[in-house]
């Protein structure tokens, strides 16, 4: 019998000495997993941004006003100087504008002064006989011609061209039975184009039906 007991007995042993360590585990494991949570809370609590105060707010927004105000005054100086520039260059370019249209002339004046010289020598030195005279004045017209010419001035065809209201002025008319109908017949004073544009109509007569 007591060998018996013995044996039942170190059967009972361990078999209960793993529940043992099976409790053991569980109760160490146990404080680590309850305390995980508060771990992770505490430190979820420590991240937050703290929020601001009423006196730090103010001086966050007074500090921005300051930039805000300092951004400002640097555009208005820029605008300043903008337009001064602005103002110089207007006044540069009506000073040149102005100089350009005074002497505009200066070279058609120095152009024509050869035929200021050339009236000025046949009126002291006429000639003995009128073919003469007018074959000095007929040279300084044609001279004076080409220098026009040269700038831009000629002449508009008249006689023998079909009426253009544009370029001829018709200050009489004649009835006639020969010869196209609104026809220039006769030119009364020769008209004038400087670089295509009209600056002085001819005076003509113009032949129409008889009415």
């Amino acid at each position: 019998m007591p060998d018996k007991e013995r044996e039942e007995k170190k059967v009972n042993g361990e078999a209960a000495a793993p529940a043992a360590v099976t409790d053991a585990e569980t109760n160490a494991e146990a404080p680590a997993a309850e305390s995980l949570p508060e771990q992770e809370t505490t430190q979820d609590l420590g991240e937050a941004p703290e929020p601001l105060s009423p006196e730090d707010r103010v001086r966050a927004l007074e500090a921005a006003l300051s930039a805000a105000e300092a951004k400002a005054a640097e555009y208005y100086q820029q605008l300043l100087r903008l337009r001064a520039d602005f103002e110089n260059l207007r006044r540069r370019v009506n000073k040149e504008r102005e100089e350009f249209l005074h002497f505009a002339g200066e070279a058609l004046v120095t152009a024509l002064l050869p035929v200021l010289d050339d009236f000025e020598r046949a009126l002291q030195a006429p000639g003995e006989q009128v073919a003469d005279f007018l074959s000095g004045v007929n040279m300084i017209y044609r001279r004076l011609s080409e220098i026009l010419a040269r700038e831009g001035l000629e002449p508009i065809p008249a006689v023998g061209q079909e009426f253009d209201p544009s370029r001829h002025e018709a200050v009489a008319y004649e009835a006639g039975e020969d010869g196209p109908r609104h026809t220039v017949v006769e030119e009364f004073r020769r008209g004038y184009m400087f670089r295509g544009k009209v600056i002085r109509p001819a005076l003509v007569k113009v032949s129409r039906e008889k009415g």
